[in-house]
């Protein structure tokens, strides 16, 4: 790598992908190139891609064919391709699009970096440029996953799960913490699954409590829990650490047992209702997201009914909906995919419709409540805020006039509802 190097790092797809290409650009910072967005202006463009259903591949290869492009009319030198879809389809995308330079799986941060001349600092592997907001960061706690469930790819990708020792994920929260990060969101492919490999038990109920005690660090907010053999130590943790925030992100998939069954998620429809009310009973104030998929193979109209009628009775806070995608070696693949994409969606808006309705309706019970509000930024005549019911780029916002008082971005507020839609909060900050 020469020194000035211009690079651009592109990322696709979730959370942990951004905090794969935020630790790459550490790396490549300290082997003095210059990072920078525009990749029309890049000398090499590395590019962190998605695999996971048909949508993501799809903007994947787009991206990598508008870089290849760039190459092509001599604006850029040089195409890496990195990342799941890189992984799992290394040796056809050679085939298909052989004007990339190299293709890299996930997390050859070495591999990388060697490429483009430098050498891996590995005393610094848990330091990051960070691509998000500082006050708010995600720390990816654990790869891959061990569930076999029958629709996903992440295993094939990703491999079996690994835990990242605590000492290393309290080192990372202390890097993030000096960086002025106020919000933690914990990320990892099956996130309650966390120690498993390397403590012999589940042990985020620990780890939480230990990253709870880094000065500086407010939120912790918790992403990406299975639901099966969900620990009972961590419920106590989201009901009694004040830092942990009572949020939890636990895709449920279906409530079918014949769909649960097929799916090979590894819980029933009771031991799922169970779950939910142990949580909701043990933290009054929790606001639960989850996901669904509409239109897997083994779903029938009753089936599909039966999630609504679970929706509408369970009333969650947030809910997410994906059509079902067929993917290559996994075991749903052997079902084929009979259901058509009109029906998948017409079911997919069906749903989001039911949870709408229900969105409102929590929304305006939120109406002259006073809620804590982390502020992100300014859009038009507004201020941009958060609270501990919203994670970043998935959840509602909360809207606060320009004209309220002097904010500062990144900093807390007390906030008083006065306003609601479908999704969004409207407040006023008060003084306190």
């Amino acid at each position: 790598m020469k020194i000035n190097d211009k690079v651009s790092v592109i990322t696709l797809g979730c959370s942990k992908n951004t905090v794969d290409s935020e630790r790459l650009m550490k790396q490549l910072v300290l082997n003095d190139c210059r990072l920078i967005d525009d990749p029309n202006s890049a000398d090499t463009v590395i590019i962190n891609t998605c695999g996971f259903i048909e949508d993501a591949k799809k903007e994947s290869i787009d991206t990598i064919l508008k870089a290849v492009g760039l190459k092509k009319n001599g604006k850029i030198k040089k195409v890496i391709v990195a990342g799941c879809l890189s992984e799992r389809y290394s040796s056809e995308l050679q085939i298909e699009i052989p004007e990339v330079d190299v293709f890299f799986g996930t997390e050859n941060y070495e591999g990388i970096v060697k490429e483009l001349g430098g050498e891996l600092k590995y005393e610094l592997l848990g330091e990051r440029v960070l691509t998000t907001p500082s006050h708010s960061a995600y720390l990816k706690i654990s790869e891959g996953c061990d569930h076999p469930c029958s629709f996903c790819a992440i295993p094939l990708m990703r491999g079996k799960n690994h835990s990242v020792q605590i000492d290393s994920l309290i080192k990372e929260t202390e890097f993030l913490a000096r960086n002025n990060t106020k919000e933690l969101i914990i990320i990892g492919q099956d996130t309650t699954d966390y120690g498993k490999d390397i403590y012999d038990k589940r042990n985020l109920a620990e780890l939480l409590t230990k990253l709870s005690e880094v000065d500086g660090i407010e939120w912790i907010r918790l992403m990406y829990a299975y639901p099966s053999h969900f620990p009972d130590d961590v419920i106590e943790v989201l009901a009694n650490n004040p830092k942990v925030l009572p949020y939890l992100d636990i895709p449920l998939q279906h409530i079918s047992d014949d769909v649960l069954k097929s799916m090979r998620r590894g819980i029933s429809s009771r031991k799922t209702k169970e779950l939910i009310k142990r949580l909701k009973e043990n933290i009054p104030q929790l606001a639960i997201r989850t996901t669904f998929i509409v239109g897997y193979p083994a779903e029938t109209q009753k089936d599909f009914q039966e999630l609504c009628d679970f929706v509408e009775e369970t009333q969650f806070d947030r809910v997410g909906v994906f059509a079902f995608s067929i993917e290559e070696n996994t075991t749903s693949y052997l079902l084929g995919d009979p259901i058509s994409k009109h029906q998948k969606e017409n079911r997919k808006q069906k749903l989001m419709e039911i949870q709408k309705n229900i969105s409102l309706a929590k929304n305006q019970n939120l109406v002259g409540t006073e809620l804590q509000l982390l502020v992100e930024g300014i859009e038009g005549n507004y201020y941009v805020a958060r609270s501990y019911r919203d994670a970043p780029e998935v959840d509602g916002e909360v809207l606060i006039p320009k004209n309220s008082l002097h904010i500062s971005p990144g900093n807390f507020y007390m906030g008083k509802i006065y306003d609601c839609n479908e999704y969004d909060l409207f407040a006023n900050l008060i003084n306190k």
